[in-house]
C-alpha cells in the first residue's frame, strides 16, 4: 500500500514536471522577450509569472491534481490558492533574482534558471497539499 502511494506521488511529480516545463518555457520566453524590449528584469519576470501561472492552473487542474472520486473542490478557492502559491514563489524568486544579478553578479539570463531549483519543488508541495486539496463529500 505504501509503495503504491509513493508511486502515485512520483508519477504526479513527473506530470507536474511536464506542466512545469511548459510554465517555464512560457515564463522564460516572456522574460527574455521583455529583456530584448528593454524591460527591467524584475518587470519581465513578473509578466512571465502571470502568464506561466495561468498555464499552471489550467494544466495542473486538468492533468496533475485531478479531483478524486467523491472529492469536492472549489474552483475559485483553487485559483486563488494557485496564484498565492505562485505569488509566494515569485516573491522568493524575485529576491533571489536580485541577489544573483545585483549581489553576486550572475548573468540575468542564467539567474532565473538557478531559481527553478528552489521554486519547482516548493510549488509542487504548495499545489498538491494546499491549492488543489479538496474535501471529501
Amino acid at each position: 500500500m505504501q509503495d503504491r502511494s509513493l508511486w502515485k506521488l512520483a508519477v504526479q511529480f513527473i506530470k507536474f514536471g511536464f506542466v512545469g516545463i511548459s510554465n517555464t518555457l512560457i515564463s522564460l520566453v516572456v522574460y527574455y522577450l521583455g529583456l530584448a524590449l528593454g524591460v527591467h528584469y524584475v518587470a519581465a519576470n513578473a509578466a512571465g509569472f502571470v502568464l506561466g501561472t495561468i498555464n499552471a492552473y489550467f494544466w495542473n487542474n486538468r492533468y496533475v491534481f485531478k479531483k478524486a472520486e467523491g472529492e469536492v473542490r472549489s474552483t475559485g478557492r483553487s485559483v486563488v490558492r494557485v496564484f498565492v502559491s505562485y505569488g509566494f514563489t515569485l516573491a522568493l524568486s524575485t529576491v533571489l533574482l536580485a541577489l544573483w544579478v545585483d549581489g553576486l553578479h550572475i548573468s540575468d539570463k542564467i539567474a532565473p534558471i538557478i531559481n527553478l531549483l528552489v521554486t519547482i519543488p516548493l510549488n509542487f508541495v504548495l499545489n498538491k497539499f494546499w491549492a488543489f486539496r479538496g474535501e471529501k463529500k
